[in-house]
């Protein structure tokens, strides 16, 4: 295993250096959401040989998933996103340790995700109250995360940006949170996430209920599968240079 294991991540190993790609096998990232972003992360952090992934959705695929979610086929139309995602990375990477979390995120299943006490995590949810409760948790935990902003309707590559939350522009989501989060104390300048600055029509938008329609209440925006791969591969290329401390 060893020696398939090298020539497997000879590349990486090559660019890293023994310790980053001893990094990378030492560390247990935890990715929340797999749907089109989450999914693309998920690719490339197994690829890149981490040693133990933490998956938490509570989500199936259905045939619309297939526009641009990597892991949504004809095959896994029906299973359990976090069933395939495991199915993936024993494909890329049989060593990765893989465990499944099979949840919904909210105030009473958050205890349960920081007790898996991951060294990084990536937040790829969807929808703003979820995505707050996390992004706080996070925060006061202390645990090193990036966060994805909305990809809905950006068609434009090149104004796909990494940087802090207090600095996006551009994106209804980036507002909204940044709205909730500083009401709970959080600094927004602590906050990294992957964001894009293209202004679109349309877009995230807040219900007069205080729901959104970036949480249960939703209304379906179109999507491309390049820009929602962009950001989850930016994602995890962040997530890899921080872990590696490169």
């Amino acid at each position: 295993m060893a020696d398939a294991d090298d020539e497997r991540f000879m590349r990486t190993r090559i660019l890293l250096g023994d310790e980053g790609m001893a990094r990378l096998k030492k560390a247990r990232v935890m990715i929340v959401g797999l749907g089109a972003v989450g999914g693309y992360a998920l690719e490339a952090l197994a690829r890149a040989g981490i040693g133990e992934l933490i998956l938490v959705d509570f989500d199936s695929f259905d045939i619309s998933n297939i526009n641009r979610q990597i892991l949504a086929l004809e095959s896994t139309i029906g299973m359990k996103k976090t069933e395939a995602a495991k199915l993936r990375v024993a494909e890329i990477n049989p060593a990765c340790k893989v465990r499944l979390l099979d949840m919904f995120v909210n105030a009473e299943t958050l205890p349960a995700l920081l007790a898996e006490k991951p060294d990084f995590v990536i937040d790829a949810i969807d929808a703003l109250n979820p995505k707050c409760c996390l992004i706080e948790a996070l925060y006061q935990a202390q645990i090193p995360f990036i966060s994805s902003m909305g990809a809905a309707l950006k068609t434009n590559p090149a104004l796909i940006k990494y940087g802090k939350l207090s600095a996006t522009k551009n994106c209804g989501l980036a507002k909204f949170i940044r709205k909730r989060l500083k009401k709970r104390g959080v600094d927004l300048g602590k906050i990294y996430c992957v964001s894009s600055e293209e202004q679109v029509d349309g877009g995230f938008i807040e219900t007069e209920s205080g729901e959104t329609a970036g949480g249960r209440v939703r209304n379906t925006l179109g999507s491309l599968p390049t820009i929602t791969a962009i950001f989850g591969l930016t994602i995890a290329n962040e997530a890899i240079k921080k872990i590696c401390k490169i």
